[in-house]
């Protein structure tokens, strides 16, 4: 059953999206984020070589997606989402871990992202993953005036920090 919530992050295939994804992976957005992406401003991000989404699918069905900015050795981490349905079972996890061990073998150097203070669970996991907070853009998000939290993870250093 795709909505099946005891379905762990195994079960889903990592993949690389492409612009014919945008359309499910903007419907995501919308049931993620106070403040979505539409499906048009996926589509002129692709415009950019630099800009990529990966996601994991379980049954066909994206259930987490990473949209990411890779250049100069750095990738920058613009959104994670994952479904609502599917939240707490590692599929953010393991969707991260893939990319970071990804970006590593295309020779990036440092990751980057930012999250809002109050997304305690998002912080938790970036913690978890070696992700160290560097820094903080006040009232960085309109919609609540939210401030954003800053964290980097050094891919260079060899210790598998962020890619465990």
């Amino acid at each position: 059953m795709v909505g099946d919530t005891s379905r762990g992050a195994q079960s889903a295939t990592f993949v690389r999206l492409g612009r014919e994804d945008m359309g499910e992976v903007a419907a995501l957005e919308q049931a993620c984020f106070s403040t979505p992406w539409s499906e048009e401003q996926f589509l002129l991000a692709f415009e950019q070589r630099i800009f990529s989404v990966f996601a994991l699918r379980d049954q066909e069905r994206i259930v987490a997606y990473a949209a990411v900015y890779h250049a100069a050795g750095e990738l920058e981490i613009l959104n994670i989402a994952v479904h609502p349905d599917r939240r707490r079972h590692g599929l953010g996890r393991r969707l991260l871990g893939i990319l970071l061990q990804v970006a590593v073998k295309m020779g990036i150097t440092r990751a980057v992202l930012e999250v809002r203070t109050g997304n305690t669970p998002a912080i938790g996991l970036y913690e978890a993953l070696g992700f160290r907070r560097i820094g903080v853009r006040p009232h960085y998000y309109q919609d609540t005036g939210e401030d954003a939290l800053i964290f980097e993870c050094d891919l260079a250093d060899g210790s598998d920090a962020c890619t465990a």
